[in-house]
């Protein structure tokens, strides 16, 4: 049996990523907190503590108590050095960037079932503040997605008016748009029109008489 590990072979990956459904629920929580912010969506949509409490009820976000204000301004700062992650434009930068948040964020590994969710694994302390609570178990899906050798697949949509973040979880990395309802329609759209026009100022041209004739 090969070792994958020796000193001086490449390590051979899969080429389809694998990511567990607990880190697959912690990304979806990331993208939408990231499509939060106002450079995301034109304004703030977490602009006080009652749309932040929203917030968790709707992604399911478990052990959370009373929030305030200082949990408000701290998921702020931590949602923006997310989203630093996504432009990193590097492995290393977007490593070192993640194993910052980690280490702040004090993960505390541990099991638990609750719920009925089955056996699965928290990385934020019992009751921990939301910010250190979100820190903990969305730096954790980052740091697999890089550790699987699949940065590439934090995206921002490719919609000009757009800048709205996804992360690509199809097979062979060919997602493009946040909503491919919306902004991959609009593109469609704006790009069947664009040849229309175009095909018609053809046929006009040609039907303009030559000069001379």
């Amino acid at each position: 049996m090969t070792d994958a590990t020796a000193p001086g072979r490449r390590r051979v990956r899969s080429p389809h990523v694998l990511i567990t459904h607990d880190t697959e629920c912690a990304l979806s929580i990331l993208v939408e907190l990231l499509n939060t912010a106002p450079e995301a969506c034109g304004s703030e949509q977490l602009p006080d503590v009652a749309a932040l409490s929203a917030f968790v009820v709707r992604q399911e976000i478990s052990e959370i108590d009373s929030l305030g204000p200082a949990d408000l301004a701290a998921v702020h700062e931590l949602r923006s050095r997310l989203r630093e992650v996504f432009s990193a434009g590097s492995v290393e930068r977007a490593a070192g960037l993640v194993n910052a948040l980690v280490a702040e964020a004090g993960t505390t590994p541990r099991l638990t079932n609750h719920d009925h969710h089955g056996w699965h694994i928290h990385y934020f302390a019992p009751h921990a503040a939301i910010g250190r609570h979100l820190a903990a178990e969305l730096s954790m899906a980052l740091a697999f997605i890089v550790m699987a050798g699949e940065l590439e697949r934090l995206r921002r949509c490719e919609a000009p008016s757009c800048a709205r973040v996804f992360v690509d979880l199809s097979r062979n990395r060919s997602r493009r748009y946040c909503d491919s309802r919306t902004c991959g329609n609009r593109l469609h759209v704006a790009a069947y029109r664009a040849r229309q026009r175009s095909a018609e100022a053809a046929a006009e041209a040609e039907a303009v008489p030559a000069p001379g004739r």
